[in-house]
């Protein structure tokens, strides 16, 4: 079972839950995707044991091949590649690796390179494998890294993926092909507004997902609302108390600080369990 936990905004809590979900289970695989920045490590304190380089294709072009016909500049959606005159440039940056530039050229002038965009660490903690990415910096695009750290889920058991903040590409590239969606939120005007933007695009992907509310006593009862208008479980909520935020500040998992929250996260992990056995049964 792959289970991510996204969130509309950064600052709800959603590695906080993440990492506790994760220490509650056994034979579990943790992918932290949030490549540009990474944070699971803090608290799962993992020793890492291979390193690995990570790169994606880009155009090179041989200038004395081409005849700077432009054609591989009319296919590139995003302007990586341009044709000026009787000069040719490429953009690294801005290319996403599809090879439609190799394939059309006339002159087989162009080939696919390698251009290095990050690294994945592997590790171990408290029988967890552990995966993140690391993107470089200044790279423009994490997508092609997530792709790459997504080929570490856990084929036989349970993978906890911590997805990026908002609904953009790296979220979609994070929790698409997930079989359940943790949203975490705040109840907040912000946290109901992100919320609906992150519910949009889980319905867009067809995920089943729920609801966790993080400093569930801060606010007032409009996420409650908003989850039973839209028929969305919610599974958990979490007070805002004094204990946890220390134990966050310290980089200490909350299971581990109040081992009484151990027993409510496997009740999320039955309740997400019992919410795809129903969605199977209707199916059918």
């Amino acid at each position: 079972m792959i289970i991510s936990i996204a969130s509309g905004k950064g600052g709800t809590g959603k590695t906080t839950i993440a990492t506790s979900l994760a220490l509650s289970l056994n034979n579990v695989f943790f992918l932290d995707c949030d490549v540009e920045e990474p944070n699971a490590h803090f608290f799962l304190k993992p020793e890492i044991k291979e390193i690995e380089v990570v790169k994606r294709p880009v155009p090179e072009v041989d200038k004395e091949k081409c005849i700077f016909c432009g054609k591989c500049a009319g296919i590139c959606e995003f302007k990586a590649i341009m044709v000026v005159g009787k000069s040719i440039l490429t953009f690294h940056e801005l290319c996403h690796g599809c090879g439609g530039c190799v394939r059309i050229c006339p002159e087989n002038a162009i080939k696919e390179g390698e251009k290095e965009i990050g690294i994945i660490e592997k590790g171990n903690t408290n029988g967890i494998k552990f995966f993140h990415g690391k993107l470089n910096i200044g790279e423009a695009m994490s997508p092609p890294l997530i792709k790459k750290l997504r080929n570490y889920e856990n084929k036989q058991g349970i993978t906890i993926i911590d997805a990026p903040p908002g609904t953009s590409c790296p979220v979609i590239a994070s929790i698409k092909g997930s079989d359940f969606v943790i949203l975490v939120t705040e109840p907040t005007p912000f946290g109901l507004y992100d919320l609906e933007l992150a519910v949009g695009a889980v319905k867009t992907l067809k995920i089943p997902h729920g609801i966790i509310i993080n400093r569930a006593d801060i606010g007032d009862d409009r996420i409650i609302r908003y989850a039973e208008r839209e028929k969305i479980p919610i599974l958990l909520e979490i007070p805002f108390d004094k204990r946890i935020a220390e134990a966050y500040s310290q980089g200490i998992p909350l299971v581990e600080d109040m081992p009484e929250w151990k027993e409510k996260f496997l009740d999320v992990y039955k309740k997400i369990g019992e919410i795809l056995k129903n969605e199977r049964t209707c199916d059918t």
